[in-house]
């Protein structure tokens, strides 16, 4: 398996396929409490065949170039991962997503992460605008949006229902010439 360094603390970026059904879903069991306050991964992935079934979507959706899913590594173990939920190459539109266990927060990781997915998105896909969709109440997504040069652009409110309770769900962005030059001026987080 091929992996992208994320740094000098030997996180890395690699795939998440079904055959690692089980490793996920461990990772999963991990962190099931603490990812679940925002994302409704937990919900879905609750068993091995529903492991299975959620990574051979994120396979199915990196054949037909619609979505990818990527795992954050540290010292060898699956702590977290970053996603394109959405993605359109003819239209130039991607989502990006996220999620870490507990003991992985703070250390930059899915900043590291998804900087190194929307870097390329936009360099070898063309793609030019990148979103993040992300509960209102989601404070460290929100950082990360910020970090990575997003611009805050809409609050849909009350538009996400989740667990019994309807969110407000705001809409970051970033769009293609803003991450090069951005990049260029070593701005980046």
């Amino acid at each position: 398996m091929y992996a992208i360094s994320l740094g000098d603390d030997g996180a890395e970026l690699c795939p998440l396929e079904p055959w690692q059904a089980e490793e996920f879903l461990h990772h999963v069991d991990r962190g099931r409490e603490f990812i679940g306050q925002h994302n409704g991964l937990p919900d879905v992935v609750t068993d091995l065949e529903s492991s299975r079934a959620f990574l051979t979507t994120y396979a199915q959706r990196t054949a037909s170039d619609t979505g990818r899913l990527y795992g954050i590594r540290s010292d060898g173990e699956l702590v977290g991962a970053v996603l394109f939920r959405r993605f359109d190459a003819a239209q130039g539109v991607a989502e990006a997503g996220c999620w870490l266990e507990p003991a992985a927060v703070g250390r930059g990781l899915v900043t590291r992460a998804v900087r190194t997915i929307i870097d390329w998105a936009v360099e070898h896909r063309g793609i030019h605008r990148v979103e993040w969709w992300v509960s209102a109440e989601n404070q460290p997504s929100i950082a990360v949006a910020r970090r990575l040069g997003m611009t805050k652009e809409a609050v849909l409110r009350e538009s996400y229902p989740y667990r019994g309770k309807r969110h407000d769900e705001e809409i970051w962005s970033v769009l293609a010439p803003q991450w090069r030059a951005a990049r260029a001026a070593g701005t980046h987080a």
